[in-house]
Formats: structure tokens, sequence, C-alpha cells
């Protein structure tokens, strides 16, 4: 198969689709009294990605529904509880965690505020602490988009050899990469595979220098998952006239070499939980999975 194939593999994946507090504009359109509270991780909302993503929902859901919308930042794990709680206690109905890292956070929080609904990207309601029923999982098939970009990646490997470049070892992460090495090794079953955590979804020189050394071992192809650190190893990619793969959006536009993303559809979900919210038929309790299909 030839690169224009391979083009349109990464067009068929971007069509299917898979320390305190800031906020957003707060104010959406006039025809709902749902307010709805976002807490991002660590990530922060320039990663153009993840956390990225789920704010798209959450504008999204201002403009077409009307609801009012705040964003609160946290720049570290410690900011997780307070800002959790702060969006509880100023009455939002809705409280959206986003990211595995505060699963233990909201469901403290969740129990101490049993009167706000609350959803958590990436980690399942039956896994929260408690299990708090006023609490929602959305939870997502990485290994499913994560076995596409595989095939993808084997397929523009001159040399046989490709890699990815993971952030923290969280099951999200961990579960695109296993889906990655799965695509490329039905693709190709000779095909090296590296993989390797920075432990660190923010410090960009650290993956960088990892995509760096998996270059130099021969990889043609590097996978980035890990948010705003992973966005260096592109650049590294990139700057040695390699092939890069981006993650939860379409990152296309972070570097000429990127070929395809593996997508998550983390602005819909976030924009479906908010609707529920809005038409009085949230349930906590359980979860809502996203695949490919």
């Amino acid at each position: 198969m030839g690169r224009l194939a391979v083009l349109l593999v990464g067009i068929a994946l971007v069509a299917a689709g898979c320390g305190g507090d800031d906020e957003s504009s707060s104010e959406g359109g006039a025809d709902s009294d749902v307010r709805v509270a976002l807490v991002t991780d660590i990530g922060g909302l320039n990663d153009r990605g993840f956390n990225a993503l789920a704010n798209q929902g959450l504008e999204r859901a201002k403009e077409e529904l009307g609801v009012e919308g705040r964003v609160f930042i946290s720049d570290a794990a410690s900011d997780y509880v307070p800002n959790l709680s702060r969006a509880a206690r100023d009455g939002y109905d809705l409280v959206i965690g986003v990211g595995f890292l505060m699963g233990d956070a909201l469901a403290s929080v969740a129990t101490q505020f049993p009167d706000t609904s609350f959803a958590i990207v990436d980690f399942p309601q039956a896994a929260l602490k408690g299990t708090p029923a006023n609490a929602r999982g959305l939870i997502f098939a990485e290994n499913e988009a994560g076995y596409l970009v595989g095939v993808a990646a084997a397929t523009v490997a001159e040399r046989g050899a490709i890699s990815a470049v993971g952030g923290q070892e969280v099951p999200a992460v961990v579960a695109f990469l296993a889906g990655y090495e799965a695509g490329a090794k039905a693709t190709d079953s000779s095909i090296w595979v590296a993989e390797r955590y920075s432990q660190d979804f923010v410090d960009q020189a650290k993956c960088k220098e990892i995509a760096l050394d998996q270059i130099a071992r021969g990889s043609d192809v590097v996978f980035q998952v890990a948010g705003d650190c992973g966005l260096a190893a592109i650049d590294a990619a990139c700057e040695e006239g390699k092939t890069a793969i981006g993650v939860d959006a379409d990152q296309s536009a972070t570097g000429d070499c990127v070929v395809t993303s593996a997508l998550k559809p983390l602005e819909s979900s976030v924009f479906e939980i908010i609707k529920t919210a809005q038409e009085g038929k949230f349930e906590g309790g359980d979860i809502r999975f996203y695949g490919v299909e």
C-alpha cells in the first residue's frame, strides 16, 4: 500500500472519530438554567487534544444548548479536590472531571455533595471509591483507535520499525499503545515496535528525548500518547524527517509529518452528558461507552 492509501486511512479515521482555577467565558445562551463546570487535569487547555477537546464539548453546549459553563484549570494534582469542591459549592448542576488521574478526588467530592451530578472521563463509575450514585463514567475504546493507527504506522514504516511515546501509565494510554502494537503486528508480523512512558503529560523535554532515542534506534513512525508532553515527540519526528501520529484530536496541524491521529470523541461525549443534564435525564451509577463504531 502506498502513501496515498495511508493518507486515505487517516482521512477515514478523522471522519469516524476516535494551582488554581481559570474561567472560560462563563455565560451561555439564555435558554437553559443548567450550570456546568469542567475541571481539567494538569495538562490544561493547551494540550491540543485531551482537555482541549473536552472544553470544546462544553463550548458547544453553551452555544447550542444555552447552558452556563465554567472551566477550572488544575495546575497540579493537589488542585483536583479544591476545584471539584468549589464547583459543587458554587452550585454547578453538573461537574465534569477530565481524566483518570482525578478518580479518587472526584469520588471523594461526589460523596460529599450527593445532590450534585458528576461525570468523569476515563474512569468507570464502578471503580470509584464508594461508587457514588451521583457519578457517571465516560469510557472509550482506545485500543480500537490505537489498532487502526498501528495499521497505518506499519504501512508507512520503510525500515520495519515504529515506536510510541506514552505519558503516565494510566489505563487509557496503556490501551492506546496495546492497540497500536496489535494493529502493527497484524499488518506486518516482523515489525519492530518500541514503546516507552515518559511518566509525564506536561514536560515536553522528556517526550522529545524519548522520541529522538527511538528514531536513533531505527523508528520510522512515532505515535504520541502523552498530552502536551507528546507534542514534542511530534516535533522530534518532523525534525528528523520521520512520520508522526497524533492522539485524541486531529493533530495534523502540529506538523507536516503527521500522517493521521487516533481520535477520541471527547467533544461529543462531553456535549452529550451535558445535554442529558439539561433535559433532566442525567443518570449516575453507570458508564457511557464510546467505541470506534
